[in-house]
């Protein structure tokens, strides 16, 4: 029996188009901090703001976007926040005042949030029923290699030619994704009269999914530690070079386990992912903290990319059961709108911590924080076990 395609030409459209939203995203990630200091003349906890600002403004959009996609139409407004995204990335070539960049900066994260619920909705509705699972997974590849291809590109730009160049090249990258969204698919319309446009607090947040996604919150506060910093420690150390290798073995390492993760989960359930999760997640950011050579950064990043790898697509399917199916979208976004809130604090906080007590004991909070988590969900996983005995007994 034939199964029906994936790969169609509005399927692919759309990968590209995600594909260059993050190329972006990362790679402005991993280098403006290294600008913000090297060239503006910023300090590292300012260097943060630029994740946080970032975030803070996909924060504020986030929970409205679903009821938005449902009235204006999906591919409509994934049109709108590619040409936001767009114009912003232009824009970096010319803005140099700290806070005009701040402001690019708030109004870029209204376009990436945009984009992202859109796009993801957009995929969902385009793929078979039959195949939606294997769908989705092909579409999130799209964000898997922006995280090795960004901060590559991105880095190997800055080293060989100046940031003037990076923020055409970037430029380019996007304005190939705005095109090839013109043959994306529509997804789903809803009809006009099943659209309300009122709108209640059970549109922005899933109460089911809320301790998921505090969960998700304190490991992206973590996270952030990687994805704000790591560039201006890997310089400090003497390994900005390195950097580039860095994400290429945690996102080698994240691919080749994820098939090996999920099928744990399905089979023995979430604690067998989860806590070898956090375990290697927090062993990572140990060895970041103590990293003095190639060979110890290069394993912190394939024991974090393993980690890291575990966690999220684990707390984002036990998002999905919280709930019903038809409210699975708003346990979706209420997930991302908290662990977008964990980056954005984390980026903010640790930068805190960096100026005053050194990006060491960044990665050292890091890793103590995630063991409380560790030790709390090891905790409430056996009190869950024994209260589910005693009901069967």
């Amino acid at each position: 029996m034939n199964k029906e395609p994936i790969w169609t030409k509005a399927f692919t459209s759309l990968f590209i188009t995600n594909f260059a939203v993050f190329i972006v995203f990362y790679g402005l990630v991993t280098t403006l901090p290294l600008y913000a200091i090297g060239l503006l003349g910023r300090t590292d906890e300012e260097a943060g703001l630029l994740m946080t600002i970032f975030l803070l403004s996909a924060i504020i959009v986030r929970p409205f976007t679903g009821k938005i996609l449902d009235v204006t139409g999906k591919r409509k407004m994934l049109w709108i926040g590619l040409v936001f995204y767009l114009v912003c990335t232009i824009l970096y070539y010319f803005v140099q005042p700290f806070g005009a960049l701040l402001v690019l900066r708030f109004v870029q994260g209204i376009g990436f949030s945009i984009i992202t619920t859109a796009a993801i909705s957009i995929a969902a509705d385009d793929v078979p029923i039959a195949r939606r699972g294997a769908g989705i997974g092909y579409f999130n590849m799209s964000q898997n290699l922006a995280i090795v291809l960004g901060p590559m590109i991105a880095l190997y730009i800055i080293q060989s030619y100046s940031f003037d160049m990076l923020f055409f090249v970037m430029s380019i990258i996007m304005l190939v994704g705005v095109l090839t969204s013109a043959m994306a698919p529509t997804g789903n319309v809803p009809e006009k009269s099943a659209v309300k446009s009122k709108l209640k607090l059970g549109d922005l947040f899933e109460k089911g999914a809320m301790p998921v996604a505090l969960l998700g919150s304190v490991i992206a506060f973590s996270y952030a530690s990687v994805l704000s910093y790591l560039s201006i420690y890997a310089e400090e150390k003497g390994l900005l070079v390195f950097a580039s290798s860095f994400f290429l073995v945690y996102a080698v390492v994240m691919l080749l386990t994820r098939p090996l993760t999920g099928k744990a989960f399905d089979e023995k359930g979430p604690g067998y992912v989860i806590i070898p999760g956090l375990l290697f997640f927090i062993l990572g950011l140990v060895l970041l903290a103590f990293m003095n050579s190639a060979w110890m950064f290069l394993l912190a990043g394939g024991v974090v990319g393993f980690g890291y790898g575990a966690l999220v697509p684990s707390l984002q399917t036990l998002t999905v059961q919280s709930t019903t199916h038809e409210r699975s979208g708003y346990a979706t976004a209420t997930f991302f709108t908290f662990f977008d809130i964990g980056i954005a604090t984390g980026s903010y906080a640790l930068g805190l911590v960096a100026v005053y007590y050194g990006y060491q004991n960044v990665y050292l909070l890091a890793g103590g924080l995630l063991f409380i988590v560790l030790v709390g969900y090891v905790f409430f996983e056996r009190k869950g076990k024994k209260e589910s005995t005693v009901i069967m007994e």
